[in-house]
């Protein structure tokens, strides 16, 4: 069956994929276009299903704000490698999802994946593009903040690092600048009595070993644990955090002169908590040279 340049033409344009797929899926369905979509979404599914195993622990964080700024939200997506994440294509499909993260607030991943997307749902435009791309490519996490009376500042370090902060008191300004901060120091939480108790307790653990050594009076090895403690709560919390755009002064002391709470925070890195495989190069080209 003669296949038109123009029937193949509106197919590429519909689902991004190349000439010659595009071709031989009309030409399996005898030039139907919406039976040769069917066709390559479930061969996208497929070759999807074959990489879901690869890790992907590169990729891009996408900031989405509200027109009114009262809404914003931070979405991880992603790829195996640093040149994917800088793919148009790969862009395009993070800040669609990050869009529908802002607008549509699902509850998590799997809410997200089923809302639609293009011609179908995220999940199949994932699917879509994986097959398109020859990567692994993964939907990972999203956090959202809403407010109705308080201030929402962010901040994007390229497109690794992502921060929200949320503010009772203070203006946009000062929110940017203690999400450029989180960015920068990583706190643990806001102020001390948020420290997991379980944290606490192991570093307790380690101070206690090591004032037994110092060898001092009991009294003496408490009140040295208990300022190790006071300064490991300085060191992890954005409270006790010296600014880092001035080092004077702390970030507790900052919000109190601009008369500001923060009422919480959340910080996105790209690929972290992810176990990374370490590949072998030279193993790997070896074994491709052998054949």
């Amino acid at each position: 069956m003669n296949i038109s340049a123009a029937l193949v033409k509106e197919m590429r344009e519909r689902t991004g994929l190349g000439m010659m797929e595009c071709k031989k899926a009309l030409t399996e369905t005898g030039g139907d276009i919406e039976a040769a979509i069917d066709l390559m979404r479930k061969a996208g599914a497929a070759r999807a299903d074959k990489k879901a195993g690869r890790i992907a622990a590169d990729g891009a964080i996408i900031l989405t704000v509200s027109a009114d700024g009262r809404t914003a939200a931070l979405t991880e997506v992603n790829s195996e490698t640093d040149f994917v994440a800088k793919d148009d294509n790969f862009l395009a499909f993070a800040r669609a999802v990050g869009q529908l993260v802002l607008e549509q607030a699902p509850a998590d991943v799997a809410q997200l994946s089923a809302l639609p997307l293009g011609e179908g749902t995220v999940e199949e435009a994932r699917q879509q593009l994986v097959a398109k791309i020859g990567e692994n490519i993964r939907v990972r996490r999203f956090v959202r903040r809403h407010t109705d009376t308080g201030v929402i500042g962010s901040y994007l370090h390229g497109s690794r690092i992502g921060v929200l902060v949320e503010l009772d008191g203070g203006d946009v300004a000062l929110a940017r600048d203690i999400a450029m901060h989180v960015a920068a120091s990583r706190p643990l939480c806001v102020s001390a009595e948020q420290i997991p108790a379980e944290v606490l307790a192991r570093e307790k653990e380690i101070y206690d070993a090591q004032a037994a050594e110092s060898g001092k009076p009991e009294d003496i090895r408490a009140k040295m644990v208990e300022g190790r403690l006071r300064k490991y709560a300085a060191e992890v919390t954005l409270l006790g955090q010296p600014f880092v755009k001035d080092p004077e002064i702390t970030v507790e002391q900052l919000l109190k002169k601009a008369k500001a709470k923060v009422l919480g925070f959340d910080r996105l890195e790209v690929g972290e908590g992810i176990d990374k495989q370490a590949d072998d190069f030279v193993a790997e080209v070896m074994k491709q040279a052998r054949g």
